[in-house]
């Protein structure tokens, strides 16, 4: 039961994902000739020069050959998440042109079409799939360069496709336009991607700071850190208190701090992919 329902949500995940990048793409990207990167770009650009074709037929073709690769390289998992994906992406791409296209400027079309194409892509690439195409190999690429975000790989691919469909549609107000989408993408995308891991840090300065790590691990089931530290002013040595808590933690915390030392020097901060006892693990696999 608990794996039929996983399975449903992975699956439901890729479908809303790919419904959204579409969207985006044919409510407001397709319209201006605007281009969300990769192989959506270069299909229009294979339209244009070929005078034929329709966007999700060419992207279907387009992404056979990459799409084995990232079978090959990553992993079973992401080839029948990848297929998946490939497959709900086109389809979505050919049902949605027969949807009303909103009257829009082309730089709103750009942002529209950006926020919603970057959700749809990190909504994917969470579930461990993708789009095909240029998703794979900016997954490949993630692979190789595991320091950089995968939105930001993104950006960086796609920034090439963008050149490409400034010279070939000879028009650079669309190239730059496309760089507009790919901007917010990649943006949306880390987002998404990276907003189901972040976490935060607290350093709590407080003379009671025993009492504040039984709390800690009373109430809130977290472990703690002594840091050794002295004061500026007054020269004492004391202890700071290092913790890293789930963000729905953060105003539990805070209350505990209220009631233990409402005088306490609290500071927080963004943490991202903690590792350990109660947070990920780390895999090879991971974003």
């Amino acid at each position: 039961m608990k794996k039929s329902l996983s399975l449903a949500v992975w699956f439901g995940k890729i479908t809303v994902g790919c419904a959204l990048f579409a969207l985006g793409f044919d409510l407001f990207l397709a319209p201006h000739s605007i281009s969300a990167g990769g192989i959506s770009g270069l299909s229009l650009v294979v339209i244009h020069l070929l005078g034929f074709g329709s966007v999700g037929v060419v992207s279907a073709v387009l992404n056979l050959p990459v799409f084995l690769m990232g079978g090959w390289k990553v992993g079973k998992k992401f080839f029948l998440g990848s297929l998946l994906g490939t497959l709900l992406s086109s389809l979505f791409l050919e049902l949605f042109v027969l949807l009303p296209v909103p009257q829009t400027e082309p730089l709103l079309a750009a942002l529209y079409g950006g926020v919603l194409a970057g959700a749809g892509l990190g909504l994917v690439f969470v579930t461990g799939a993708s789009t095909g195409g240029s998703d794979i190999v900016v997954r490949l690429l993630k692979l190789k360069y595991r320091h950089l975000p995968i939105g930001t790989l993104s950006l960086a691919f796609d920034g090439a496709v963008a050149a490409l469909m400034g010279l070939v549609f000879g028009d650079m107000n669309k190239a730059l336009y496309t760089f507009v989408v790919i901007f917010i993408t990649g943006k949306v995308i880390d987002a998404v991607v990276y907003s189901f891991d972040y976490s935060k840090v607290a350093l709590i300065i407080t003379p009671r700071y025993e009492q504040v790590v039984q709390a800690i691990d009373k109430k809130l089931d977290r472990g703690a850190t002594y840091l050794y530290a002295q004061g500026t002013f007054s020269r004492k040595d004391t202890m700071v208190v290092l913790v890293a808590i789930q963000k729905q933690q953060i105003s539990d915390l805070l209350q505990l701090m209220q009631d233990i030392d409402p005088e306490a020097f609290v500071i927080l901060q963004e943490a991202h992919q903690v590792l350990g006892h109660g947070f990920l693990r780390y895999s090879k696999d991971s974003l």
